[in-house]
């Protein structure tokens, strides 16, 4: 359905933001779409200088802009402090969140006797619960969700296809878990005998706080004693392994291909983008960032922006790496001052040779 650019602008006011409108404030909006394919009818938005040349050819009927922003003459835009929370707030309004299928509990589901199901909970085809669990109001299960026993699920969660649930696993209320994750399974314990590998119980258990969600393909360790805890409020990209007995803080963001290995403590709203590795035991400070491919060998301190294979500091590893390129030319620079100070030494005292 279509509101007009005036009613969302208004209706950036509930999610505590502002705009104004330069241009047609009646045109009518009935999606967002990015400044290359958007048409007359839907809005887009810039919020990273790369894209700022799009505004002279967008056909958008409006684009959310930055306060002071240059934009074309004739191009009506929204000016607010921040562009992507309010766009976001804009696809919320004329898209709204995935909707979920009911039907209630399908015929198909097998759900041991001494399961408690929730009310309104909407169980599709194909899923198995099992003993003693404990399933929340208004949770979605989609087919081939497996729940083991005694595990305990909070209201509002989402378990899409083939989300398994091993034993005794905890989550918190609103968690949602994207397709093929697997939360609980055995994490890596083994003890060396001899030259054998033998296997240690894995006796823990994974504990999944409130509003997390988790991408598909994820992997989560159950802890060999204790718990592997999710930390509130965060939110986990595709292909995410956590290792058993991690402890990861609220509100953090993890981007695809995260390894983090076992025993690893990981502080409040901690950012690590793709493919960032971490050894085990180690403790990652609050609101640490970790760049792309980070590989991570020792304690980062909190409020660190670290990148590198080891990661170091952002600014010492900028230096590191810019001097890459250069280490050819320096190792020849290297390697003629060498020989020419052998020259000199052997001017100055003739009967010293040269080191071989």
């Amino acid at each position: 359905m279509a509101e007009t650019l005036a009613n969302l602008v208004k209706g950036l006011e509930r999610h505590g933001m502002s705009g104004t409108i330069e241009g047609d404030a009646s045109r009518a909006i009935r999606a967002v779409a990015t400044l290359e394919d958007a048409g007359p009818d839907e809005i887009s938005f810039l919020s990273n200088p790369k894209y700022e040349k799009l505004l002279a050819t967008t056909r958008a009927g409006a684009v959310i802009v930055g306060l002071k922003q240059g934009v074309p003459n004739g191009l009506t835009v929204v000016r607010t402090a921040d562009p992507y929370a309010a766009v976001t707030a804009m696809i919320v309004a004329l898209h709204g969140y995935r909707r979920h299928p009911g039907g209630g509990i399908h015929p198909s589901a097998v759900i041991d006797p001494s399961a408690e199901i929730g009310e309104s909970a909407n169980i599709h085809h194909g899923v198995t619960i099992g003993a003693n669990a404990r399933i929340g109001q208004n949770v979605v299960m989609y087919p081939g969700v497996y729940v083991a026993a005694r595990c305990r699920i909070g209201d509002n969660c989402v378990l899409h296809p083939n989300v398994v649930l091993y034993e005794d696993c905890i989550l918190g209320r609103r968690v949602t878990i994207h397709a093929g994750s697997v939360i609980g399974e055995d994490g890596l314990g083994y003890a060396p005998v001899g030259e054998k590998w033998h296997k240690i119980p894995q006796v823990g258990i994974v504990e999944i706080g409130d509003d997390v969600e988790i991408g598909a393909n994820c992997t989560i360790d159950r802890a060999t004693l204790g718990k592997t805890v999710i930390g509130a409020g965060s939110k986990f990209s595709n292909l995410i392994a956590i290792g058993h007995g991690t402890k990861i803080g609220t509100d953090c963001m993890f981007v695809a291909h995260v390894g983090i290995a076992g025993s690893v403590t990981v502080g409040n709203h901690v950012t690590m983008a793709g493919k960032v590795g971490v050894a085990g035991h180690l403790t990652i400070g609050d609101n640490a960032q970790l760049a792309a491919m980070a590989g991570v060998m020792n304690d980062i301190p909190a409020n660190t922006r670290a990148l590198g294979q080891p990661a170091m500091p952002m600014n010492d590893a900028k230096r590191v790496y810019a001097s890459l390129p250069k280490l050819p030319e320096l190792r020849e620079r290297l390697r003629r001052l060498e020989a020419e100070v052998e020259r000199l030494r052997a001017g100055v005292n003739p009967n010293v040779s040269s080191p071989p």
